[in-house]
């Protein structure tokens, strides 16, 4: 073993690395090993809050991104809704003057009707075929 100057052993080195003082190379002067890992703890307890925290931040925008996407969403589903209601009403008035026109008119309009009809399904077929 190694002896200093005045004839003492390095214990006492070897006693401050135990004890995570170190010695005049350590970077952790005067700080006992308990100290030590307290302050890497820390340091990773913070680590783990600025990530939590990002996380949280883009959390926000998303559901910030998603609330304003549900608002969208339901205008157009109002505007259908009001397009949907506008269709029936003008079905149920043709519909209705269909129904005078057939009172009044006898054979003659009906057979247009059915040729209108059959005419309709015709060209359906056509466009989907």
């Amino acid at each position: 073993m190694r002896q200093r100057a005045n004839g003492k052993p390095n214990d006492d080195m070897y006693n401050n690395l135990e004890t995570g003082r170190g010695g005049p190379r350590s970077g952790n002067r005067g700080m006992s090993s308990h100290e030590a890992n307290a302050n890497i703890m820390e340091q990773q307890n913070n680590d783990r809050i600025s990530e939590l925290s990002d996380q949280v931040a883009r959390l926000k925008g998303l559901t910030i991104d998603i609330g304003n996407e549900v608002r969208e969403q339901n205008s157009l589903l109002d505007n259908m809704g009001d397009g949907f209601t506008n269709v029936g009403d003008m079905l149920s008035g043709s519909l209705a003057r269909m129904g005078i026109m057939l009172e009044r008119g006898g054979a003659k309009h009906m057979c247009y009707l059915v040729c209108f009809v059959v005419f309709v399904m015709v060209f359906l077929y056509w466009l989907v075929k």
